[in-house]
């Protein structure tokens, strides 16, 4: 790490040669007067080029944030961190009636406002005297009074000798200084401090007396309330000793936080994880166009598992933020939709990003993001179907690609072994679809159903209806099925006319079946399946999936029901809707298997644990810890 104080201009140079070095830069003056930071163009090229910058005050902040977009005042990158001052023990009995001024003897430091003041405390207080600090042979402010010392300019310690006399320090400068150490080492020596409302002054005191206008009339005022009333001196000055904090150590240990933080995100460990609970900004479709009617879709459960778990999590429903931001100069609404991620992102803070099919959301942005937030890690997860012979594979392939650049997990529901075209630079982990306690709440095993077999396709989902599409070759093999099994009660949707089914109306569906086909689109691929398999499961019902999908990695012959072809699985459905024993005890079974190792806990749980490689003690079955 290059540590940078006052010296912005360097950074263009270091950058040229030492590019992958991280770079930590200190405001102790105004940015606005110093090389390298008076434009908005070379304030922005040093957020984007830093780790962090620390400046000395708010008001130092402030000014380096001049003319800067609203999007970069709440940057995580920029962190205030006061100066230090040695907090001595001073026994305030010993407090002399003296007033010290200390800084350089000219009109912006406020030196005539006090020379003009001072003679007149002094022809009025004859026992209190003044001392002054410092010279400034440019201006030629000459103030003289018997009781007035001026020593020029001394040692630091010979300062702060004579503040532990003081009882009263003047700071009343015109210029708007970017801190003021003479009143913080001032207050740490437990004087009555009056200094003028410019710059970070204020900050750097907790009790003082902050002059609204400076000038001759309200600093004499001031110096004579303190003078005349004993209590108030002598309280102020017992909080100005009490009430101080930023000491070396404490400053230094600030100082010393910021660089851990550097070493931590080094060791891939997220140091917000560590100290508390998440800030997880979960952008997927909510479907909240669709009036409830996937109420109970994978986001939604991911989304409780987050929260079970304790951290905060902000929903962002990407595609229909993207629909109502549409307009003339924006007109698919993708412009919109992720400046309002940026800006989202600006207020909430997050610790992670989720995103769950979120295709409208660009790569840049992220890039962005990540540049603007070094903490920031951003997971994806995929449900839909990879295998090169099933539908949209191609599309499907290009959607986990296209942000693989800045992504730092993808959790997929197809085992990566199978899947080449993964990307390397990226953790690669499947994850089952997760089921979940509020939404799986049937017990079909404890009750009798009238039928046998259940199965729903889901097109149609953004119409609620049946609609027109390429010819699925599960009709085939549902077809096949039905006509071999002349005894068996189906109840099939979504196929023949038959209108799909969604919201209650398919758990109210489902309560009344034995069993359900688990039967995905295209070739079977190693762990791929639908959420048909957690409704089916998770609901009670005898769970019929094809072996060739490896789910008797995890699944016993008495949680599941697995086939190798049509006639096999007529076989089986024939022999469980007549053993109505068999069927209850593999439906149960499958039920409390699937819920106790692949709830929707357990897979949020993952999810931020491998993004942020956090050791768990939790066992995931589908993955060796």
């Amino acid at each position: 790490m290059i540590e940078l104080h006052n010296r912005p201009i360097y950074l263009n140079y270091l950058k040229k040669e030492l590019n992958n070095k991280t770079y930590l830069l200190y405001f102790h003056n105004d940015p606005l007067t110093m090389s390298g930071s008076k434009t908005v163009y070379e304030r922005i090229f040093l957020l984007k080029s830093c780790f962090k910058i620390i400046f000395n005050s708010n008001w130092s902040k402030r000014r380096f944030l001049e003319g800067m977009k609203s999007d970069y005042i709440n940057s995580e990158k920029l962190i205030i961190i006061n100066q230090s001052a040695q907090k001595n023990k001073i026994n305030l009995k010993n407090k002399k009636k003296i007033i010290t001024f200390v800084g350089k003897l000219n009109r912006s430091k406020g030196y005539d406002i006090f020379g003009n003041t001072i003679i007149k405390i002094l022809n009025k207080y004859k026992e209190w005297s003044s001392i002054v600090i410092g010279d400034e042979p440019r201006d030629k402010l000459n103030f003289n009074h018997k009781n007035l010392f001026k020593l020029g300019f001394l040692k630091h310690e010979k300062v702060l000798n004579i503040y532990k006399k003081t009882s009263i320090a003047i700071v009343c400068s015109r210029w708007e200084e970017p801190f003021g150490r003479t009143s913080l080492e001032a207050s740490s020596n437990g004087c009555a401090v009056i200094i003028s409302n410019r710059g970070g002054l204020p900050e750097t005191v907790t009790n003082a007396i902050i002059l609204k206008k400076v000038d001759v009339k309200n600093l004499y005022k001031e110096i004579n309330s303190l003078i005349l009333n004993d209590h108030k001196r002598k309280k102020l000055q017992k909080l100005s000793l009490k009430n101080f904090y930023l000491t070396h150590k404490y400053v230094s240990n600030l100082i010393d936080n910021v660089r851990d933080e550097k070493l931590l995100l080094n060791k891939n460990i997220n140091v917000n994880a560590v100290k508390r609970k998440l800030r997880i900004l979960h952008v997927t479709n909510f479907n909240e166009r669709h009036n409830g009617r996937l109420f109970f879709n994978t986001g939604r459960r991911i989304n409780n598992g987050f929260i079970r778990l304790g951290n905060s999590v902000l929903e962002f429903s990407d595609r229909d933020i993207q629909r109502n931001y549409k307009s003339y100069s924006d007109i698919t609404g993708g412009k919109s939709l992720n400046e309002k991620l940026r800006k989202t992102c600006y207020n909430y803070k997050p610790d992670m990003i989720v995103l769950g099919h979120a295709d409208l959301i660009s790569p840049k942005m992220l890039g962005e993001l990540k540049d603007e937030y070094p903490y920031l890690k951003i997971a994806q997860w995929f449900l839909d179907p990879l295998n090169k012979n099933g539908p949209d594979y191609l599309k499907n392939k290009k959607r986990i690609l296209d942000k693989s650049e800045f992504i730092d997990s993808n959790f997929i529901t197809t085992s990566p072994d199978v899947l080449k075209f993964l990307p390397k630079n990226v953790q690669n982990y499947f994850i089952p679809n997760p089921s979940d306690q509020s939404f799986e709440t049937l017990n079909n095993f404890n009750k009798n159903c009238s039928n046998d077999v259940f199965f729903a396709l889901s097109h149609g989902v953004h119409r609620g209806s049946l609609k027109s599409r390429s010819y699925d070759d599960r009709e085939k093999f549902i077809s096949k099925l039905v006509n071999i099994s002349k005894d068996i009660k189906f109840d099939i949707y979504g196929l023949n006319n038959v209108q799909p089914i969604w919201a209650d109306q398919y758990f109210k569906t489902i309560s009344n079946s034995k069993m359900g086909l688990n039967l995905s689109r295209g070739t079977p691929i190693k762990y791929y399946s639908s959420d048909r398999l957690t409704q089916i499961t998770g609901n009670g019902l005898v769970t019929l999936i094809d072996e060739k999908t490896g789910y008797k990695d995890f699944f016993s012959d008495k949680e599941m029901v697995f086939y190798s072809n049509v006639s096999d699985l007529a076989e089986k459905i024939a022999k469980i809707s007549k053993d109505e024993t068999l069927r209850k005890s593999i439906a149960k079974n499958g039920k409390i298997k699937y819920l106790k190792y692949f709830n929707s806990n357990l897979v949020a749980e993952f999810i931020i644990n491998k993004t942020l490689s956090i050791k768990s003690k939790s066992k995931y079955i589908w993955h060796e810890n």
